[in-house]
Parts: C-alpha cells; sequence; structure tokens
C-alpha cells in the first residue's frame, strides 16, 4: 500500500507539473547535473517535472531524481506483470518477459534502498544503487537481443537515462561538488 501511495504521489507530480518553459525559474545546480549527463534535454524535462526543483538544493534533487527513477521502475514492472498475463506460457517473449519481471524487480530494489539511504542521510551507496537500476534495464533490454521488437524498449532507455541523473545527483554528495 505504501508503494502505491509513493507512486501515486509521483505520477501526479509527474503528469500535473509544466514542463520548463522561459518563465519557470531555473535552478543552476539542475543545469550542472544535467550538463554531466548522456542527454541534457531528457535530463532538464525529467527534473523540472517535479515542482520542487526549481528551488531544490542537492538533498531535494536526490529525492526528485531517485524518486523519478523509482516511479519508472516500479510503473514498468507493473506493465511487465500486465503483459505477462497476457502472453502465451510456452512463448518465447513470456520466458524474456519473466527475465524482465526478475530484472525490474532487482531495480525497484536498488531505487528503493537508495531511498532509505537518503532518509538516513547515508549517501556513499547511491551511485551503485543507481547503477545497479541501469544495469536491470540492460539486462532485460538483452533479453531481447535477436528479436525484432522489444516491447520494454523505452521503458528500458527511460529507466537507463533516469539513473545516468541520480548517479549524477550522487556524486554531488561524494565527491563534495555542492
Amino acid at each position: 500500500m505504501v508503494r502505491f501511495h509513493f507512486v501515486l504521489i509521483f505520477f501526479l507530480c509527474y503528469i500535473l507539473s509544466p514542463l520548463p518553459s522561459a518563465a519557470t525559474p531555473t535552478n543552476k545546480l539542475v543545469d550542472k547535473v544535467c550538463n554531466q549527463t548522456s542527454n541534457y534535454t531528457f535530463c532538464v524535462e525529467a527534473l523540472y517535472s517535479d515542482p520542487r526543483t526549481p528551488a531544490a538544493d542537492a538533498y531535494q534533487l536526490a529525492y526528485v531524481s531517485f524518486g523519478l527513477a523509482y516511479l519508472n521502475a516500479s510503473a514498468t514492472q507493473d506493465h511487465i506483470a500486465e503483459l505477462i498475463k497476457i502472453s502465451n506460457s510456452t512463448s518465447a517473449s513470456h520466458k524474456r518477459l519473466k527475465i524482465c519481471q526478475h530484472d525490474y524487480h532487482k531495480a525497484v530494489l536498488a531505487l528503493e534502498e537508495a531511498y532509505n539511504d537518503l532518509n538516513s542521510e547515508t549517501f556513499f551507496q547511491l551511485a551503485k544503487l543507481a547503477a545497479r537500476a541501469a544495469a536491470a534495464a540492460d539486462d532485460c533490454q538483452s533479453a531481447f537481443r535477436g528479436t525484432h521488437y522489444s516491447p520494454l524498449a523505452t521503458r528500458n532507455a527511460y529507466l537507463k537515462a533516469l539513473s545516468d541523473i541520480c548517479v549524477v545527483v550522487s556524486k554531488l554528495f561524494t565527491e563534495g561538488t555542492f
């Protein structure tokens, strides 16, 4: 039940908040973080989807970034469960989805652990946990290697990009670059 409320809150924040525009105040920390990611535009759009971002410090930005990654991973985990329900249990696709279900379970656990670390102000494992979530997305995508279609390709790419943001934000704590 707690997970549902957490997902619901972040989903509502994500959907209801406007994208940055010329009228939106920018946060220099967001620019600093996003400049170190592989996709600046995605990073800015993702972070500013949360209304806390314009005034966020490093600590709040960590909550935003890990929250978005968790939201993506848990929603994808739920989506995979639905895809498994409608797939033929003997098909190759079903087997690949089961692999992804396991991978996303690992991602969700890693992101929950990161969130708990944030709550206890323990920062040294954050980058490792974010990398674990990204690796889970890679592993899921690898399950579909050699096929013409991966029903989770976009979701895997989003989790990787969100995890990339989390890794950069984590370095703000471990490298003392606030």
